[in-house]
């Protein structure tokens, strides 16, 4: 329907009781709201880059998350919606909400929050572009009351706050308590990720130096104890460099008592199977991404796939009730600038066929079972 000029009454929220109100030196208690810094966020996307497994992850997750479609109630603001879902611009050249809110949920899962803002058109009616802002750029922080969020923009090393906040909205990924800063997926990875790294730094180098193998030429005094020349010692050095050469192959020849070893050929390469397997477990494990989907083929069963694969549904659905209010935020000031007010809900994908087969399994044993209560309670009522 149209939007009225009704004025909606809003009431206004109490303060809460249970935090501080002022610090030492009588400033508000939310600038001491534990915040994250740069170099925390810097810690994440280096995560992201040096271990690709934690990168791959990610993407999964974000890429599982599915497609959505918006139903409203009436014909006409359904085609405003569809061709918003579908035209909006995002971050450029980018289109449709979905890349946006993928975008968003990436930062999330990344930094344990993301901020977003809407563009609205020139001539007011409905919403040009999406933009993903740039957490370096801006910093959350807790309004008039803890229950409100606050975005403030840096510039010149001050915050601000900006001309239309009711534009900007942010979301926290599990918050911890009296603060304003989301907890990111990664948290408490940066200490495996560092021992993992090491792990593949030392076989790094243990390959270079047994890969690429070094000689040891020692040319030993004769039988008659002479000792040898630095003359001879040069020949024997430079007649060597010749035979080691990769553009040609000759052959080493030499007078007098020489031994050639390779060095470090007594030492093996230590077995990083074990330790880099358990790194891995917790790296997987954190991130709530069941192995196989990341190419690792570990021993487990197919009753053990089929968990993990409803473990993974349920961790997706958890994100998806996460971005749902910025999607109801955005779809419904969109709707209201166009000048409708029509209630309307959001319609997830199927995250795979795999969900709708046992769905429809699980429907089709409980039918059956209905059907069997009914027979027998109809033949109980013909021998009553």
């Amino acid at each position: 329907m149209r939007l009225g000029r009704k004025n909606k009454k809003t009431e206004s929220i109490k303060t809460v009781q249970t935090v501080l109100r002022e610090t030492r030196n009588n400033s508000p208690i939310f600038s001491r709201f534990a915040v994250q810094t740069r170099t925390e966020r810097q810690l994440y996307t280096t995560l992201r880059e040096s271990v690709p497994i934690i990168d791959a992850a990610l993407c999964k997750i974000i890429r599982l998350i599915g497609g959505f479609k918006i139903v409203t109630s009436s014909a006409e603001s359904q085609k405003i919606a569809d061709s918003f879902v579908k035209n909006v611009r995002t971050n450029g050249e980018m289109m449709g909400l979905e890349s946006f809110v993928l975008c968003y949920l990436d930062s999330l899962l990344t930094y344990g929050q993301a901020v977003g803002e809407i563009v609205p058109d020139s001539g007011g009616e409905g919403i040009c572009a999406l933009y993903n802002a740039s957490l370096d750029d801006v910093e959350i922080r807790a309004d008039s009351s803890p229950l409100k969020l606050a975005v403030y923009t840096l510039g010149n090393g001050t915050a601000e706050k900006p001309k239309h906040p009711e534009r900007i909205f942010a979301t926290l990924l599990n918050p911890k308590p009296g603060t304003v800063c989301g907890t990111s997926i990664l948290s408490g990875l940066p200490f495996v990720s560092s021992i993992l790294l090491r792990i593949f730094e030392s076989v790094k180098t243990n390959w270079e130096r047994v890969g690429d193998i070094r000689f040891a030429v020692t040319l030993n005094p004769d039988s008659n104890g002479s000792a040898v020349s630095r003359e001879n010692a040069q020949a024997v050095a430079d007649e060597w460099k010749k035979a080691m050469r990769s553009d040609s192959v000759c052959d080493f020849v030499s007078v007098g008592d020489v031994s050639i070893k390779v060095i470090g050929a007594e030492s093996d390469m230590p077995d990083c199977d074990i330790p880099v397997r358990h790194i891995l477990e917790q790296i997987i494990a954190k991130l709530g991404i069941p192995p196989f989907l990341l190419g690792i083929s570990w021993s487990s069963t197919e009753r053990m796939s089929e968990q993990q694969a409803d473990i993974l549904t349920s961790e997706l659905a958890y994100y998806r009730t996460v971005l749902e209010p910025v999607i109801t935020k955005i779809v419904s000031a969109h709707l209201k600038m166009c000048g409708y007010n029509d209630s309307f809900k959001i319609e997830w994908d199927k995250i795979n066929l795999q969900d709708a087969v046992e769905l429809s399994q699980a429907r089709l044993n409980n039918a059956n079972a209905m059907n069997i209560e009914r027979q027998i309670g109809a033949e109980v009522q013909n021998e009553g």
